[in-house]
């Protein structure tokens, strides 16, 4: 609502000015008013969306963005109930589209949002801090629903025209999402995420309006990353008949089973571990992704399948352990085993980084070490030291760690800012 404060003009009138100047003042008044709401009324019929609001808790605890580059679109690869509640109780995203067409305000747009993860576009990192995340419920190779079509594309337009972003800046998280060096990579590389692939395909982008895309992934280009899924890229970068093609590998009936060149990561990404991924062996046998070391002999014919919430977290994928990634730290760690920006917590309670450690030591780090990859030894929380001073607005992020004095390690949005106690070590990405 904007107000006119039309004081003046019957301040004009009670001091006797001529009738002739205070009837020209009121109507001036009423013209502006008029050609206002005019420009609001014609932005609405334009747009044609309509927007509720379901605020996180986290909202006004999140900092005001200083940029705004880039459009980010999401897949919840989950139900919509379940991956509203949690976005919405994490703050990860700013808004989201449900299967009806229903737009709701997450994060307000101004602020910062954590959807983006680990992530990298043309060379800036943490891309929350430049972008707006769009969370559309479904799946990243299935078609999304006429309501939503028409939303979203009223929702683009809105965004695109008030932060002045162009096509070719939407993005998918799949594009901006990188992975650090495990033990199928040595180099960090592109293709950790499939979320939100569908949104690169230009059939699609062109029902959402969307003209223009990016035509390479300039961080491989660049040499900062390598290329990690070859038909993942072939979908994100590739000529309408090359993306649809290497699409139909994702749609397969073989999708999800391991073979000669689809490893359990190819197929579960960095949730390949996790408790809620479950294989079928050939033989009849069934374990979780917490119960298994030896990923590299997984037995060809095993079908990976998903349970529960496909919804996948960060947090879970950045703590490495040798003996269950990896049989060594240059197994799990890559190129980067030894890099200051690799932190290693030891089973007997000594933390170091990756160069603190001789280079004989390296082969006999004991198992259960667990590994931290692309990360900055921010220190100790002393009285004149907090959080928020070692690493600013991403104290409390999931992706940032506090190694607590009784040994465990609680990410950042586990915690409030009275429960973090004097002699925590913060470590937070790169």
């Amino acid at each position: 609502m904007i107000w006119i404060d039309c004081a003046p003009v019957q301040s004009v009138i009670t001091k006797n000015l001529s009738k002739k100047a205070a009837i020209c003042r009121l109507f001036c008044a009423l013209g502006v008013l008029w050609a206002v709401s005019g420009i609001l009324f014609s932005g609405a019929v334009a747009f044609g969306l309509e927007i509720s609001n379901l605020i996180s808790p986290w909202n006004r605890d999140r900092p005001l963005r200083r940029v705004t580059y880039y459009i980010i679109l999401h897949t919840t690869e989950g139900a919509a109930e379940g991956s509203l509640h949690k976005i919405h109780a994490n703050g990860e995203a700013h808004f989201f589209v449900d299967p009806a067409g229903r737009v709701t305000r997450i994060i307000e747009e101004s602020r910062l949002a954590l959807h983006a993860g680990r992530s990298m576009w043309d060379g800036r990192q943490n891309i929350d801090e430049y972008s707006i995340g769009i969370e559309v419920v479904g799946n990243y190779n299935r078609d999304i629903s006429q309501a939503q079509y028409k939303s979203l594309k009223d929702l683009l337009d809105y965004l695109k025209k008030k932060y002045k972003i162009p096509d070719d800046k939407v993005l998918t998280h799949s594009m901006v999402a990188y992975g650090s060096p495990n033990t199928w990579h040595r180099k960090a590389h592109r293709g950790r995420k499939r979320c939100g692939m569908l949104f690169a395909r230009d059939l699609v982008r062109h029902r959402l309006g969307l003209d223009r895309k990016a035509l390479h992934d300039p961080d491989v280009k660049s040499g900062r990353l390598v290329v990690g899924d070859p038909y993942l890229a072939q979908v994100l970068y590739g000529q309408t008949d090359e993306q649809e093609k290497a699409a139909v590998r994702y749609t397969s009936a073989d999708a999800n089973i391991i073979s000669h060149a689809r490893s359990a990561w190819d197929i579960a990404r960095d949730r390949y571990k996790s408790r809620d991924v479950v294989y079928h062996f050939p033989d009849g046998r069934t374990r979780r992704g917490n119960e298994i070391k030896d990923w590299k002999k997984l037995p060809i014919g095993t079908k990976v399948e998903y349970a529960g919430d496909q919804r996948d977290d960060d947090e879970a994928e950045n703590i490495l352990e040798i003996g269950i990634d990896g049989e060594s730290a240059t197994e799990v760690a890559g190129e980067e085993y030894n890099s200051k920006t690799t932190i290693y917590f030891l089973p007997d309670g000594n933390v170091l980084k990756g160069n603190e450690i001789p280079e004989s030591v390296f082969a006999s780090l004991p198992d259960k070490t667990r590994i931290l990859v692309g990360y900055k030894y921010g220190g100790k929380i002393t009285a004149k030291r907090s959080a928020f001073v070692i690493c600013g607005k991403a104290w409390n992020f999931p992706s940032t760690y506090y190694r607590l004095p009784d040994g465990s390690i609680v990410p950042g949005s586990k915690l409030n800012e009275n429960q973090i106690p004097r002699n925590a070590i913060v470590f937070f990405q790169n």
